[in-house]
């Protein structure tokens, strides 16, 4: 059985580091908007706009997790 390569374990550790951070910060952000959005009264269109961003930021996630479990598997 071969033996597995720190160097990708170190590459793949880094990068659901990331991606932790990423869906954390993303979620925070986002939570925050939404309450700022409400106290403050903004149009629902600014506010569908960080939706958005914070969609786009969840699939990126989801493709670099997708990533990193095809890459442990094999």
């Amino acid at each position: 059985m071969n033996r597995p390569d720190p160097d990708h374990a170190r590459k793949l550790a880094l990068q659901a580091r990331l991606v932790a951070f990423v869906l954390a910060g993303t979620m925070l952000l986002w939570m925050g908007v939404q309450y700022l959005g409400g106290q403050r009264g903004w149009d629902a269109r600014y506010v569908f706009l960080f939706d958005f961003a914070a969609i786009a930021a969840f699939i990126w996630a989801l493709v670099v997790t997708y990533q990193i479990w095809r890459s442990r598997r094999g």
